[in-house]
């Protein structure tokens, strides 16, 4: 999947995550937020669409957001913990 054909990923701030949907399946980051640390909790991605590198594109997204709004993370899901340790570039966002 190139990235011209990946939708472009939503944040739904009132229901704390970040999200995309294709071929009907949604892919997604849940997290929490208290004061400013974000806490990831769950990234899902259906079998369907496996393989493609839209969680990594979603944990991104989410510490870009992250970075920009000057929140520290925590990264409960074993995936987004994963992630931080294989790009030392967020490594300064670490709670």
């Amino acid at each position: 999947m190139t990235a011209e054909l990946t939708p472009a990923i939503q944040h739904d701030a009132a229901n704390h995550c970040f999200f995309l949907v294709i071929d009907a399946h949604r892919c997604v980051l849940d997290y929490t937020l208290q004061g400013h640390l974000m806490t990831i909790t769950h990234t899902g991605v259906p079998d369907a669409l496996g393989g493609r590198g839209l969680a990594a594109q979603l944990t991104k997204f989410a510490l870009d957001h992250a970075r920009a709004q000057q929140w520290k993370v925590i990264p409960r899901c074993s995936y987004a913990a994963v992630f931080v340790q294989r790009h030392n570039e967020y490594a300064a966002l670490l709670a």
